[in-house]
C-alpha cells in the first residue's frame, strides 16, 4: 500500500515585534488549520466537525515521526547530587574530565534515537556554554581552562552521528534570582536582541526589538546565542517551572517574544512542551493514555502560551466528551501531540547509587508511548566523568534490539491490499502467525479514527482479534497470543471524518 510523503507546510505562530535592522516574524501561520477557534455556542456536532478539520504542520509531522528521542540532564547537579540546584554553586565544581560527547552520540544512535536534547540550562541557571550574559557557566570553571563548551561538543557529535539536535533552556533560573534579575517585578519593555555587552565582537545581521521583563530579555539573549552559534536546532524544550521564590514574587514568562525568536532563528524547530508544537503527556513515567488524541482543546494564556483547557493529567484529553467538557474555557482545537518523558534511572541527573530500568520496563514504556500515538523522550544522564554510564549504554542497545525482535519484518509488506469505505484488507497469500499489529493514519488529513476492530480469516468467516479506539500516527497492538490467518483487515467503526489508513503492519515477534 503506497503512502504519499507530500506534507503540508506552515509558518510559525508567534507574536512578532520588529527592531532595527530586524527580520519580521509572522504573527500567524500561513496555513492556520493546525488550530481552529471554538465558541461557547458550538454544538457537540460543531466541535467534532472542527476537530476533524485540524491538521498538523510540517514540523509537527516531522517531529512525531522521530518516535524515540533522548534527554541528557547534565550540569552542576551532576556533581552536587541535587536534582534542583540552588544557583549559588561554585562553577568550579563542574569538572567532567573525561567528557566524550561522541560516546553519547554512538550510544544513542545504537539505541535507535533520532534526536537528543541537552539541558543547556537547568533551574540552577548554570549554562553549558560560555554565555556573554552570565558568569554562572562553564566559562567560569577551571575545566578546560575556562574554554570548555559542552553545547558545542554535543551539537557537533550528534550531527556527526546522524542525530538531530535539541536544547532545553530552563525558564526558571535560581542564579538570576540571586542576582536580582529573575522575578524582580520589572514591567515589560522593549529590548533589542541581541543586547550588546562590553567587548562584544558580534555584528549580527538580524536583530529584534521584543517586549520582555528584565529576565525575559536575559532569556532572549541566551536563546539568541544558542540558536545562532551552534548550527541548526530541531527542538527547543521549555517547561513551565517557576523558581523557588517567595510567594509574593512571580516571573511571568514572555512566551510570545520567546516563540517569535525561536520561529525566526530556528523555523523548523518544534517548540515543546510549554510551546505550540508539542505538549507534555502529563506524567513523568513515559506513559501515554490508552486513547491519545493529537487534536485537543487548548486555551491561550500568559503572553501567548498554549495551555491545557482540561487538566494536564486528565484521563481523557480529546474525545467527544472531552471536547464538550473543555468548551467553557477552550479557545481553540489544536494539533498538539504528546511527548512522553521518563528517565532511564530514578533521577533526572546522574546518581551513582541508581541503576537503569530493565529492558522489560523500557519495552513496556515504548509500547505505551510510541505505540499510543506519542513520542518517547528518554532521559539518559551523563556521569561525573562526562560519559554515559556503561550500564545505561548496554540498556539502550538492548532496548533497540528488543524492539527489533518485537517488530521484525512486516509480513504485510508487498502483500495484496484492497481498500473500501472505512476498511483495509491484506491478503498474505498464505496463512501466517501474527501477534503484533501496527496502524497509522495519514495525519496530513487529520486524526479521524475514534474506534476500530482488526479481524482475521483463514479462509472462512472473519474473526475479531483486537479492538481499540484512536490510531493517529502510530498505534501498536499486542495480541495475547499468535493468530494464524491468511487474510487480515482493519475496519473503522467510528470516525470524525474521512479516514486514510497509511500503515497496516502485521508482525510475528521473535521474543
Amino acid at each position: 500500500m503506497a503512502v504519499s510523503r507530500r506534507l503540508f507546510v506552515t509558518v510559525a505562530t508567534a507574536l512578532a515585534v520588529t527592531g532595527p535592522p530586524a527580520l519580521t516574524a509572522s504573527a500567524a501561520p500561513a496555513d492556520p488549520r493546525y488550530r481552529i477557534p471554538v465558541s461557547p455556542d458550538d454544538t457537540e456536532a460543531d466541535l467534532v466537525r472542527k476537530a476533524s478539520q485540524v491538521r498538523p504542520t510540517q514540523r509537527q509531522i516531522t517531529w512525531q515521526r522521530l518516535e524515540r528521542t533522548a534527554f541528557l540532564h547534565f550540569g552542576v547537579n551532576t556533581f552536587t547530587g541535587l536534582e534542583w540546584g540552588t544557583g549559588d554553586e561554585d562553577p568550579d565544581v563542574f569538572q567532567p574530565a573525561g567528557l566524550d560527547t561522541d560516546q553519547w552520540a554512538r550510544a544513542l544512535r545504537d539505541g535507535g534515537f533520532k534526536l537528543a536534547i541537552l539541558t543547556v540550562k537547568h533551574h540552577d541557571g548554570f549554562v553549558l556554554y560560555p554565555s556573554r550574559y552570565t558568569d554562572h557557566s562553564v566559562g567560569s570553571s577551571s575545566w578546560r581552562g575556562g574554554r570548555g563548551d559542552v553545547l558545542r561538543s554535543f551539537a557537533d557529535s550528534m550531527r556527526r552521528h546522524g542525530i538531530k539536535v535539541g536544547v532545553y533552556v530552563s525558564p526558571a533560573d535560581e542564579n538570576q534570582y540571586l542576582h536580582g534579575v529573575y522575578a524582580n517585578g520589572s514591567a515589560r519593555a522593549e529590548h533589542v536582541i541581541p543586547t550588546p555587552v562590553p567587548g562584544d565582537d558580534r555584528s549580527p545581521s538580524r536583530s529584534y526589538t521584543l517586549p520582555a521583563t528584565d529576565y525575559g530579555a536575559h532569556m532572549l539573549n541566551q536563546l539568541y546565542e544558542v540558536l545562532t552559534e551552534y548550527g541548526p536546532i530541531d527542538e527547543v524544550w521549555f517547561d513551565g517551572a517557576q523558581g523557588r521564590i517567595p510567594p509574593d514574587k512571580v516571573e511571568k514568562y514572555d512566551w510570545d517574544s520567546w516563540y517569535t525568536l525561536v520561529r525566526s532563528l530556528a523555523p523548523d524547530a518544534a517548540i515543546a512542551v510549554s510551546g505550540p508544537d508539542v505538549r507534555w503527556v502529563g506524567n513523568e513515567g513515559g506513559l501515554a493514555r490508552e486513547d491519545e488524541w493529537s487534536v485537543v482543546p487548548v486555551q491561550e494564556k500568559d503572553y501567548g502560551r498554549t495551555d491545557y483547557a482540561l487538566a494536564y493529567d486528565a484521563a481523557d484529553m480529546g474525545s467527544r466528551d472531552a471536547l464538550v467538557k473543555a468548551q467553557p474555557v477552550a479557545d481553540y482545537l489544536q494539533w498538539w501531540p504528546a511527548e512522553c518523558d521518563v528517565s532511564i534511572r530514578d533521577g533526572w541527573f546522574y546518581h551513582a547509587d541508581q541503576q537503569p530500568k530493565t529492558v522489560d520496563e523500557l519495552t513496556d514504556i515504548y509500547f505505551r508511548s510510541v505505540g499510543r500515538n506519542s513520542v518517547l523522550l528518554l532521559n539518559v544522564p551523563p556521569d561525573t566523568d562526562g560519559l554515559l554510564p556503561a550500564a545505561d549504554v548496554v540498556r539502550l542497545r538492548e532496548l533497540r534490539e528488543r524492539v527489533d525482535r518485537e517488530l521484525p519484518e512486516d509480513l504485510a509488506r508487498g502483500a495484496r491490499t484492497t481498500t473500501g469505505p472505512g476498511r483495509v484488507t491484506v491478503d498474505l497469500g498464505t496463512e501466517r502467525e501474527v501477534d503484533r499489529i501496527r496502524l497509522a493514519e495519514d495525519v496530513r488529513y487529520g486524526q479521524q479514527v475514534e474506534s476500530f476492530v482488526v479481524e482475521a480469516s483463514a479462509g472462512g468467516a472473519w474473526t475479531e482479534v483486537a479492538r481499540a479506539g484512536t490510531v493517529g500516527l502510530s498505534r501498536i497492538l499486542l495480541l495475547p497470543g499468535a493468530v494464524r490467518a491468511r487474510q487480515w483487515r482493519v475496519r473503522v467503526t467510528g470516525a470524525r471524518g474521512g479516514v486514510r489508513i497509511s500503515e497496516f503492519g502485521l508482525y510475528r515477534s521473535r521474543v
